[in-house]
């Protein structure tokens, strides 16, 4: 089993996950390429002492763009979306 600080990276903080936290109880991460859901849940629940519900998992492809005349490409991410039990919740900015 993997140690989960190689599962999960670092929370996604945008207006979407925002919504998705305050509306359905769930939050986005940035995690490894090439794991599973049941290794998402794992590293999740070991590291934040919640139940996991579900995880939905997407993948993001890199896409061109152009800065005057360089052009580069944007980074591809690997994301899961997990919605947490109801009760639970992950205190991602440190608030009490």
């Amino acid at each position: 089993m993997k140690d989960y600080r190689d599962v999960i990276f670092r929370p996604v903080i945008t207006e979407k996950s925002m919504k998705l936290m305050a509306e359905d109880n769930k939050v986005t991460f940035e995690v490894a390429k090439g794991v599973n859901k049941i290794e998402v849940r794992n590293a999740v629940e070991k590291a934040f002492n919640v139940k996991v519900v579900k995880v939905n998992m997407l993948n993001t492809k890199s896409k061109p763009r152009r800065v005057g005349r360089y052009m580069g490409k944007t980074q591809a991410s690997h994301r899961a979306i997990v919605k947490l039990a109801e009760g639970d919740s992950i205190d991602l900015f440190g608030e009490e």
